[in-house]
């Protein structure tokens, strides 16, 4: 591979960054973890890493995912390299207080042990610059309400693989219209078997059928959310 051949350091500040999201492109892991640190030792703050370089990386590899230019295989190696670079600016951005985009708790529902979409839904809301806590699987409605309570989120995600499975999405739903919370949250839905129809017969905010789809689905409800908010608090 040719990269093996660059020195990162050579590079000035753009080259390095349109290199970063060559080398997120590729899943090469090593090389974003160099990358970051070198601009963080050129004084970068921790924002403009992750902001210029890492998320504007992964809005790339989302659309090609959107479009079909790259596959489900491709993008984990992605997302992991976004990852590791995450793993460095993480620390550094809670003690700037950076801003984030928004928060999100992700699990799948009770019944089922899927996870890999699950995962890559969770990586590229991360690499979006979202503070995600993924559930991992087998949530039954009092692990979802547990995290709520803990994390105060902005939205839930909620997968389903199996046929079966899918009708605990409403059993969450319908426990958050009970509480009197459930306008208190973007709630996505997303899964093979699921579609826009049931999502809407369960009360979701929309269904998203890939991960790409649920970063930009995520985006344009909290913007629309932020927007009314504002409206309000002008009117």
């Amino acid at each position: 591979m040719a990269d093996d051949d660059l020195d990162l350091n050579s590079l000035n500040d753009d080259d390095l960054v349109s290199q970063m999201h060559d080398d997120l492109y590729d899943g090469l892991k090593e090389e974003i973890e160099q990358a970051v640190n070198i601009l963080l030792a050129r004084g970068w703050t921790p924002y403009d890493v992750l902001t210029q370089a890492l998320v504007e990386g992964m809005r790339i590899v989302g659309e090609d995912f959107r479009d079909g230019i790259l596959f489900v295989p491709e993008v984990l190696l992605s997302a992991n390299a976004m990852k590791a670079g995450m793993a460095i600016l993480r620390p550094l951005l809670a003690e700037t207080g950076a801003p984030k985009v928004g928060k999100m708790i992700i699990g799948t529902v009770k019944g089922d042990i899927h996870d890999i979409g699950k995962n890559l839904v969770a990586m590229m809301m991360e690499g979006a610059g979202f503070e995600v806590i993924n559930l991992g699987i087998n949530n039954a409605v009092d692990n979802f309400l547990k995290a709520i309570d803990e994390h105060q989120p902005d939205i839930i995600g909620m997968s389903a693989l199996l046929t079966t499975t899918m009708p605990y999405m409403k059993v969450v739903i319908d426990t958050l219209k009970e509480k009197g919370i459930r306008s208190d949250f973007i709630v996505l839905v997303g899964g093979a078997p699921l579609n826009e129809a049931f999502a809407n017969a369960i009360g979701a905010d929309a269904y998203c059928r890939d991960a790409a789809v649920a970063v930009e689905t995520a985006k344009r409800l909290m913007a629309d959310r932020q927007g009314s908010v504002q409206a309000r608090a002008q009117a």
